[in-house]
């Protein structure tokens, strides 16, 4: 597997509370170092869909800021399952990244050898992620979006619970977005998610320009992706910008404890419209 990014002198600690007794904001977290020291730690996405949360144990980087009340910020997870031990990456700003070094080093097939790109350009009513000239001239946007959360099935938590996963392979997991808070069942998780793959639907009608939404997953024990059946607002919008022409790439990527991102695939099965 090629190594496609580096993260130097990463320090690992565990969640002690988040958020923060010091610091009220979700986005900060309590991190008890190994020497004992506790400090505050950035968290994007507030707790990472349950992944760093208090007891979980994390890798960090240090935040070079003075003036930051955040010494750190946590990147990636390591979790245990039946004695294997996986280093899991959960922040979205760093999935950005690895889609921007995959697409210099020419790791996306669908994106090799591209003419030009820039960073965070509007159209329409968003900022999205990536725009640019791909090989054959034709103008391309893509969205970013982490993808943190992989299980045996794709289902709400209360129907999980009476389910045995002792005799499934670890590594053959379902990847799926979104899953997180919501006031109420029937809303979507993520209302500016919704809004890009609308938007991108929009774009890619006029015929000019490849739409393109990219979903990382920053772990290597899952062999499939999805929109998630938790949102079907969510999936029946993917579904709708499939059928007008918006493209679906994974990036699968994998870390290790010295920092190093590997270059899975860029062909992890896509499960758009199965039941």
């Amino acid at each position: 597997m090629a190594c496609v990014y580096q993260i130097p002198d990463l320090v690992q600690g565990v969640v002690v509370k988040r958020p923060s007794k010091h610091c009220k904001t979700p986005y900060v977290a309590d991190v008890c170092l190994k020497d004992g020291t506790e400090v505050m730690a950035h968290t994007a996405a507030l707790g990472c869909s349950g992944h760093a949360d208090a007891g979980a144990i994390v890798l960090m980087k240090p935040v070079n800021n003075p003036k930051n009340v955040c010494k750190y910020k946590i990147l990636m997870v390591k979790e245990t399952e039946r004695g294997v031990e996986r280093i899991m990456g959960i922040d979205p700003k760093m999935a950005e990244i690895l889609t921007e070094e995959c697409l210099k080093q020419n790791c996306i097939s669908s994106l090799s050898n591209v003419v030009s790109y820039a960073r965070e350009k509007k159209r329409l009513n968003s900022r999205f992620d990536f725009m640019g000239i791909d090989k054959n001239n034709k103008e391309f946007i893509m969205e970013v979006k982490n993808v943190p959360l992989a299980d045996y099935v794709d289902c709400f938590a209360k129907e999980k619970k009476h389910m045995d996963f002792s005799n499934c392979n670890i590594n053959e997991k379902i990847s799926y977005f979104p899953d997180g808070y919501r006031k109420k069942q029937k809303d979507t998780v993520s209302p500016r998610a919704l809004k890009h793959i609308h938007e991108l639907e929009q774009i890619v009608e006029s015929g000019n320009t490849r739409c393109i939404m990219c979903y990382v997953i920053q772990r290597s024990d899952s062999n499939r992706f999805q929109p998630s059946k938790i949102d079907p607002i969510y999936r029946n919008a993917v579904q709708n910008a499939v059928k007008k022409g918006v493209e679906i790439i994974t990036l699968q990527i994998s870390w290790d404890n010295e920092g190093n991102a590997h270059f899975i695939r860029d062909d992890l099965p896509i499960h758009i419209f199965d039941n």
